[in-house]
């Protein structure tokens, strides 16, 4: 509720006791000028549900009407001149907040007749009692208040009496009997009247009693007090027993006749008789019980002296005894929560706008003055502050805007000091909690994050968690997570076909197996999105990284013919994709003469260690084996058969061809896989050129005291051995055989294992030339 205003306003309005339930007592939108029309949203709401049934609310209007049960004002404010009902009331929509403070008075109706205790009492009066002597007779009682209480007695005719109203200063009413004439007992020693008493209702309502009074031989002196009125004042903290006053009256009488008694005027169920205690015999006036100023200022009660002797004429003193205020009542605090949880705790969220109400304070003390004068203050922080809203009564109202994240829960005191000296304090505690609001996005803990996940992994394996937290609370904080799909670079698919995400918790799982050699890394977005109306989201970037093993074998590349001649360096390559240590390969011979044969651990180059002494058309046979530098490696092996010519072979019948052995581990069986190279001579026209290209390049290399021929300054001569090109059919009609193509296949399909496509001949095998002082392999 965002409120623009808010206005305090007291309702005062009147109803009578007794009224049917339903009768209309006032109508707060009508009378404060507030009409719903204007806003279809106002409604009117009591600010402290209460069990209480004799005031109802129409909520949407706010009209005021008697509840369902009748309302006794002699029930709710016996004796007291006014009965008030207040209470409080807010009128509340989108823009607009008014705090009614309502008073209700309840108007007394003639419902009570006036009563006497008894149907008889009886009076004894001397014979010679003076002229005008008065005698108080017992009073009645009406429960109603005003006009509607006894407002008059009155007694049947009597030619010796008349009867006076008197009214004490607490407005309680009783009836003298005045003797106008004197009596005469051995004439008429009884007389018997009727007492009436009156209220001021409309019709008037009245009640009887019978007097009796009888006529008693005289005793000619009575007591007489001191003072015919006292007026004391007494404290209300004064203990029980406390002495309050002590009357005193003398009879000049002798014996009997002078000894004075005093006693009470007032019933034995009066409130004088509950409070204080009277010594017969010394007159002394003590407390009975502790009075209390907040409850009754003030006492009057009438005192009767007698003599203990025969016919004795009582005499009567009027005592008012004053009770004063002293600062014994603490301010009591009362705290009404506009919204409050079930343990009293205030709420107010955090999008309130600044002196937003968040409950109405309302201090009480009972005492009277300076004791009864009551300030308010409230402390703990600078958020709330009080405002005034009507007498003792206090709003507690926001003085800036509030953020839960910050601060969820604020601890206020409320301090209530009287005036008095020494003056009372009261404290009371307050928490007001404020609720929260979605207004905090979730927030990831690394806006990247770098994944490194080993190929070959299990579908659905664990990749990894992202985390996002919201500071809010509840559904506010309560975060869900899901991937933005999107398309991989280089066609590979969509992010969703690799990952996937778990909304509850943030964890990465793979949908698929990863190959490096495939797709060695990949980004994909994450979002985080709270449950809030609306709900706040959050990005993060993922960037998942496939980590190489060790999963393929090396293999060998074949040779390549130049200019009619091999030079047979044994290439192998690491398959496409591997990298680092995967990819660095290391040569070995295996099986063969390795004093006649080296290769190079490092190019793989192989190269005759001495002159070669074999007849033409000898085969000589190596067995090579190559180890990729993994953790785990793997090993290739190759068998060589090189066949010596005597001369060089013509382009048209020449043939260069290796096949690849599967991979195996490195402690294998020498058990090879044959790779034949064969170099044939086509033209045995050739022959003689051939052996003087032989001479003349050996004698050439001789003289130049081991040059190396161009690329072999330790850097690999490179040369794609395939040159886009296939394999030529194998002839093996040279060596006795049959001719037709190789067992082995095309030069494309070196791994028997099928790993690895044609492709892989676009890598680049390294070539070089033996070194000086020996010749060519292929140049035989």
């Amino acid at each position: 509720m965002k409120v623009i205003s808010v206005n305090c306003t007291t309702a005062r309005y009147s109803t009578h006791e007794e009224d049917a339930p339903g009768t209309e007592i006032g109508n707060l939108s009508r009378d404060l000028n507030i009409d719903p029309a204007d806003d279809p949203q106002t409604s009117f709401r009591f600010m402290q549900e209460t069990k209480d049934s004799a005031i109802e609310m129409r909520e949407r209007d706010g009209l005021l009407s008697v509840g369902g049960e009748t309302i006794d004002r002699e029930q709710l404010c016996p004796g007291a001149p006014r009965c008030l009902l207040s209470f409080d009331i807010v009128a509340f929509s989108k823009e607009k907040f008014h705090l009614i403070h309502v008073e209700v008075e309840l108007l007394d109706i003639n419902d009570h007749s006036p009563g006497f205790l008894r149907n008889e009492t009886r009076l004894e009066i001397l014979e010679n009692s003076p002229l005008f002597s008065r005698f108080q007779l017992e009073a009645a009682i009406d429960l109603d208040v005003g006009l509607h209480y006894i407002q008059s007695y009155n007694i049947t005719d009597s030619s010796h009496f008349i009867l006076e109203d008197r009214v004490r200063d607490d407005g309680f009413k009783f009836a003298e009997l005045v003797l106008v004439k004197e009596l005469d007992r051995e004439v008429e020693d009884r007389y018997t009247l009727e007492l009436t008493a009156t209220d001021g209702g409309v019709p008037p309502r009245s009640g009887s009693v019978t007097v009796h009074i009888t006529v008693l031989d005289f005793n000619d002196n009575s007591p007489i007090f001191d003072l015919s009125s006292l007026r004391v004042e007494l404290l209300e903290d004064a203990p029980v027993g406390h002495r309050v006053l002590r009357v005193r009256a003398h009879d000049p009488d002798q014996g009997v006749n002078g000894e004075v008694t005093y006693a009470f005027v007032d019933g034995p169920l009066s409130e004088t008789m509950r409070v204080f205690h009277l010594d017969a015999v010394t007159g002394d006036v003590t407390l009975k019980s502790m009075v209390d100023f907040e409850k009754r200022r003030s006492y009057e009660f009438n005192i009767r002296a007698s003599d203990s002797g025969v016919n004795s004429v009582p005499s009567t003193c009027r005592v008012l005894v004053d009770v004063v205020d002293v600062n014994d009542n603490a301010p009591e605090i009362t705290i009404k929560p506009m919204k409050s949880t079930s343990d009293g705790v205030a709420l107010i969220t955090e999008a309130a706008a600044t002196e937003s109400f968040v409950a109405l304070i309302s201090t009480l003390d009972r005492d009277s003055g300076p004791n009864g004068r009551v300030h308010t203050s409230l402390h703990g922080h600078a958020h709330f502050k009080l405002q005034q809203a009507y007498g003792d009564a206090f709003m507690i109202v926001t003085t800036t805007t509030l953020d839960r994240e910050k601060v969820p829960e604020y601890n206020l005191t409320v301090v209530a000091e009287d005036r008095g000296s020494p003056p009372f304090r009261t404290s009371r505690q307050y928490t007001i909690r404020v609720g929260d609001e979605n207004d905090n996005a979730p927030l990831f803990s690394r806006a990247l994050y770098d994944i490194s996940v080993l190929e070959n992994n299990v579908p659905g394996s664990y990749i990894a968690t992202v985390v996002a937290r919201d500071s809010d609370t509840g559904p506010n904080a309560r975060v869900s997570y899901s991937l933005l799909d999107s398309e991989l670079p280089g066609g590979a698919g969509r992010v969703s076909g690799y990952v996937s995400i778990d909304p509850l918790s943030g964890s990465l799982y793979s949908l698929r197996s990863f190959d490096h050699e495939a797709l060695r890394g990949f980004e994909l977005r994450v979002r985080a999105e709270d449950h809030g109306a609306p709900p706040r989201a959050a990005a993060a970037a993922v960037r998942i990284r496939v980590v190489d093993q060790n999963d393929n074998t090396p293999y060998f590349s074949a040779p390549v013919l130049r200019n009619g001649t091999a030079d047979v360096p044994l290439a192998a390559r690491a398959p496409a994709g591997h990298l680092g240590v995967h990819a660095a390969l290391t040569y070995r011979l295996v099986r063969g003469d390795t004093s006649l044969f080296s290769v190079d651990a490092r190019t793989g180059e192989v190269v005759l260690r001495r002159r070669l002494q074999a007849a033409v058309g000898e085969a000589l046979e190596l067995g090579v084996a190559v180890s990729d530098g993994g953790g785990n490696p793997r090993t290739a092996h190759a068998a060589l058969w090189l066949v010596v010519s005597e001369a060089e072979p013509s382009g048209d019948r020449a043939l260069v061809a290796v096949a690849s052995g599967g991979g195996g581990e490195e402690d294998s069986p020498p058990g090879l896989d044959g790779s034949l190279v064969v170099i044939v001579m086509l033209s045995g026209g050739c022959a003689l050129l051939l052996v003087a290209i032989v001479i003349v390049i050996v004698t050439f290399r001789l003289n130049r005291g081991g040059a190396r021929a161009p690329g072999a300054k330790g850097e690999p001569w490179r040369a794609g051995l395939f040159d886009g090109r296939s394999a030529p059919p194998f002839d093996g009609s040279a060596f006795g055989g049959r001719a037709g193509p190789s067992p082995h296949g095309d030069a494309s399909s070196l791994d028997d294992c099928g790993q690895y496509e044609e492709g892989s001949r676009d890598s680049e095998t390294q070539v070089s030339r033996p070194p000086a002082g020996g010749p060519s392999l292929t140049r035989v």
